[in-house]
C-alpha cells in the first residue's frame, strides 16, 4: 500500500497555516498521531495534541470516551481533565448524557474547533457520535469545525447491518446509519452536515494515498479493548455481545474475538456455529478468564472467532449467529443485558446496539437466522445510495 497521509499529516505539511492566529479547540485522543514520509516531514508519530500545542494557539483540549490518556475502560466517566499547566481540558464523556456535548461556555473564545479521532468503522463506536454532537454545539454558536480525516481501518467498501429506527437513538446510535457504515469520520461529517447539521461551517481535510477498499492499521490503539485492526474487523458483530450476559472477552488479550460463559460446552458452541458453514471465519473452542466486568475472574467456556478471509467475513451477521448459538445452548441461563447502558435506562442494550427491538423480538419469537437478517440487505443497499454524495475516496 502506498504511503498514506492522514488529515493531521496534511496540515502538518502545510505548517498549520490555516490555524495561524486562531484560538483552537481540539477534540482528540492519544491514537491520533502523525506519520512520516517524503511529503510529510518531521519526527515519527507525534500526537495531535503535541503538534497543535507546538504550532498553534491551542486553548482547549476536549477528550472523548476513554479519556485524555486513552486508558479508561468503557462506560467509565471522565469528569475532570484539568491540569495546572497547558490548555484547558474538558471531558466529553462524563456521568450524564448532557456531558457528551460541549456547552457554549466551553466553546467560548475559540475561533475554530478541530476534530482528530481514530475511528474503527462501527456505528456504535462512540467517537463518531462525539463528532456529531460537537458539530451541533459548534453550529449553535457559529464556530467553524475542521475534521482531520483518517482511514476507516476496516475499509470503506462494505456496508452491513441495520440502522437506527425512530425512538432508539442513543450515544451508540445517534443517527440512522448501518452498524458497519463503510465511511471515514470526514465522510460521516459531510453526511451529518447534510442530514442533521446544515448550519455548521464544516471543512474536512482528507487523507492522501488511501483508497476505500484498503485496510488500515493504527499506531496506538484508540481504546483499551481495541488493540489491533483484527479486533476492529470483528467488532461490528461481536460488540452485540455487550447486549447479553455473555463475556465479550474484556480483560483478555483478544477482546471481541473471545466470547464465552461460565460452564458452557465450548465444543458444542463451536460446532453449532461452524456447522452453519458461513464463509470467511472459523470458531475454535476455548476456555478463557476475563479479568474484569462480566464474569471477571471466572473461567469461561466459549469460542475464539478466527477470521480467515477478511473480504468475505461478515461481522454483523456472524455476531447474530454467535448470540443465537449461545442462546440455544445455554437455554434459561442466557439473558439480554438489562442494566443501564450508555446513559439509557429504559431500552435494553441489545436494542440500542441493533437500532431497534426488531431483531431481539424476532429471536425471542423463535424466528430463524435468515428471517432475522432478511431486512438488512435492502437497508444496506439504500444506505449505499444515500451515502454516495458524501464519499471522498475511490
Amino acid at each position: 500500500m502506498p504511503h498514506v497521509l492522514t488529515g493531521l499529516d496534511v496540515v502538518r505539511r502545510e505548517g498549520f497555516a490555516r490555524f495561524r492566529g486562531k484560538r483552537v479547540g481540539l477534540v482528540t485522543h492519544p491514537a491520533a498521531v502523525s506519520s512520516t514520509g517524503p511529503i510529510s516531514p518531521g519526527p515519527l508519530y507525534q500526537s495531535a495534541e503535541d503538534l497543535f500545542a507546538a504550532h498553534t494557539n491551542l486553548a482547549t483540549l476536549f477528550g472523548p470516551e476513554h479519556g485524555f490518556t486513552g486508558e479508561a475502560q468503557d462506560l467509565i466517566p471522565i469528569v475532570d481533565g484539568n491540569r495546572s499547566a497547558g490548555p484547558r481540558r474538558i471531558s466529553l464523556y462524563g456521568d450524564t448524557f448532557a456531558s457528551l456535548k460541549p456547552v457554549p461556555e466551553q466553546l467560548s473564545g475559540l475561533e475554530v474547533l478541530v476534530i482528530d479521532l481514530q475511528d474503527v468503522g462501527s456505528r456504535y463506536y462512540t467517537f463518531q457520535a462525539t463528532m456529531l454532537f460537537c458539530m451541533e454545539a459548534a453550529a449553535e454558536i457559529g464556530l467553524p469545525v475542521v475534521i482531520l480525516d483518517r482511514p476507516n481501518p476496516i475499509g470503506g467498501d462494505l456496508v452491513e447491518g441495520p440502522g437506527i429506527h425512530p425512538g432508539f437513538e442513543s450515544f451508540v446510535g445517534p443517527h440512522p446509519i448501518p452498524i458497519r457504515h463503510g465511511m471515514t469520520m470526514g465522510e460521516l461529517a459531510r453526511l451529518y452536515k447534510a442530514e442533521r447539521v446544515p448550519g455548521v461551517d464544516l471543512t474536512v481535510v482528507p487523507c492522501e494515498g488511501w483508497q476505500r477498499g484498503e485496510r488500515w492499521e493504527w499506531v496506538l490503539p484508540p481504546s483499551p479493548n481495541m488493540p489491533t485492526g483484527k479486533t476492529a474487523l470483528v467488532y461490528p458483530g461481536m460488540c452485540l455481545v455487550e447486549g447479553t450476559n455473555l463475556s465479550e472477552g474484556r480483560g483478555t488479550t483478544r477482546p471481541f474475538e473471545y466470547v464465552g460463559f461460565p460452564g458452557v460446552d465450548s465444543q458444542a458452541v463451536a460446532d453449532w456455529v461452524n456447522e452453519c458453514s458461513f464463509p470467511g471465519f472459523h470458531c475454535l473452542p476455548v476456555t478463557f478468564r476475563p479479568t474484569f466486568q462480566k464474569h471477571g475472574g471466572i473461567s469461561c467456556g466459549g469460542i475464539f472467532l478466527h477470521v480467515t478471509v477478511d473480504d468475505v467475513f461478515r461481522a454483523v451477521k456472524t455476531g447474530l449467529l454467535v448470540i443465537m448459538a449461545f442462546r440455544d445452548i445455554l437455554g434459561d441461563q442466557f439473558r439480554w443485558r438489562t442494566e443501564r447502558y450508555e446513559f439509557v435506562d429504559h431500552i435494553p442494550a441489545i436494542d440500542l446496539l441493533f437500532g431497534s427491538d426488531r431483531e431481539r423480538l424476532a429471536v425471542e419469537a423463535g424466528k430463524g437466522y435468515y428471517d432475522v437478517v432478511a431486512p438488512w440487505a435492502g437497508e444496506a443497499a439504500a444506505f449505499r445510495v444515500r451515502r454516495q454524495p458524501y464519499l471522498l475516496y475511490q
